[in-house]
């Protein structure tokens, strides 16, 4: 059906291609899109610097409870030596853990940042 319109009245069609060429690839509308692209390719950047962030919290998480897993069953284990010897661990570890919350607020920020001054192509 399609192939007896066009082959009995090829102008309307000849048209549409022609508008086509014209809207898609004017110079501005090239432009535009690309800008587009490059943000979309910036914000999927991001993106994956926070689940990088992310996995390198969830890291710290975990060697810190077993830091702190190891110390506590230490001082329960003989609480009279074994406090002072390993709170100051605990502390360290907790500093540790301060440390990375820190790091991934930054990155998020940061990566706002970068994101919200890229130009969309709007």
């Amino acid at each position: 059906m399609i192939e007896i319109i066009i082959m009995n009245n090829p102008q309307p069609v000849q048209a549409s291609i022609e508008f086509i060429n014209q809207t898609n690839l004017e110079p501005t509308t090239i432009k535009r899109e690309g800008a587009g692209k490059a943000y979309q390719s910036v914000a999927l950047s991001m993106s994956i610097a926070i689940q990088d962030v992310t996995d390198y919290q969830r890291g710290i998480m975990a060697m810190v409870q077993a830091v702190v897993g190891v110390s506590m069953e230490k001082i329960v284990q003989n609480p009279e030596t074994n406090l002072a010897q390993y709170s100051p661990v605990i502390a360290e570890a907790q500093g540790i853990v301060n440390k990375a919350v820190d790091t991934f607020a930054k990155v998020g920020s940061e990566a706002g940042k970068i994101l919200e001054d890229f130009p969309s192509g709007d």
